[in-house]
């Protein structure tokens, strides 16, 4: 379990994506992520004081679940303050991050924040998810966007059989996957790094019963 500031910078730095470009690139996240927030709450202000612990590590543990070769585009849904698709944009530049969110003021930081933080292949969706073009996408991420069912339901169209899904949901992972019943899976609920009480549901969506594929 990483507790400190100075545990989070270590396993930060001990990522095969975190070279020094990218940890210039998360600098700078933490240092506008300071700035903006005195101007509006993107997030808790006590979070503040450990910034690379509950927003950095908390969305980078994500990487470690998909392989370095995934070309695919990570979709990253109620993206808000930025957590984690800022932060999975920083470490993989090269991959295509497709950033979902409605809300204006929102919309607004997250491109200033990638244009600042140099990200040219990621991009701001900035739609209600329900507008959102179809797509297919390797990866879907979501930091406290809905509960498990509806989430899926909103989502599962631009999910393969081979997209891997990563949902930090806190206290009620377990219980959201345990009570998760119109769906098949491979889902399974990891431990999170920053938080003993925190899991991560990760794995794969394979249908809606009753439903061909």
């Amino acid at each position: 379990m990483i507790t400190t500031e100075d545990e989070a910078r270590a396993w930060l730095r001990a990522l095969p994506e975190c070279d020094d470009a990218a940890m210039t690139r998360l600098e700078r996240l933490v240092d506008l992520l300071v700035e903006e927030n005195q101007r509006q709450n993107l997030v808790s202000a006590a979070s503040l004081d450990q910034v690379w612990l509950r927003h950095i590590v908390d969305s980078a543990q994500l990487l470690p679940h998909v392989s370095r070769e995934t070309s695919l585009p990570w979709m990253d849904l109620g993206t808000g303050a930025g957590f984690p698709g800022l932060v999975i944009a920083a470490l993989r530049p090269e991959l295509e991050v497709l950033m979902v969110e409605s809300r204006t003021r929102r919309i607004e930081w997250l491109d200033r924040a990638r244009i600042a933080m140099g990200l040219e292949r990621s991009r701001i969706v900035g739609q209600r998810l329900e507008m959102v073009e179809t797509c297919q996408v390797g990866v879907i991420s979501a930091r406290a966007f809905a509960p498990l069912d509806r989430l899926l339901t909103l989502s599962a169209r631009f999910s393969t059989s081979d997209t891997i899904w990563l949902l930090p949901k806190g206290r009620s992972a377990q219980q959201e996957l345990d009570d998760l019943r119109k769906w098949r899976h491979v889902f399974h609920v990891e431990q999170s790094l920053t938080d003993p009480q925190a899991g991560i549901i990760v794995g794969n969506l394979t249908g809606r019963k009753g439903k061909t594929k």
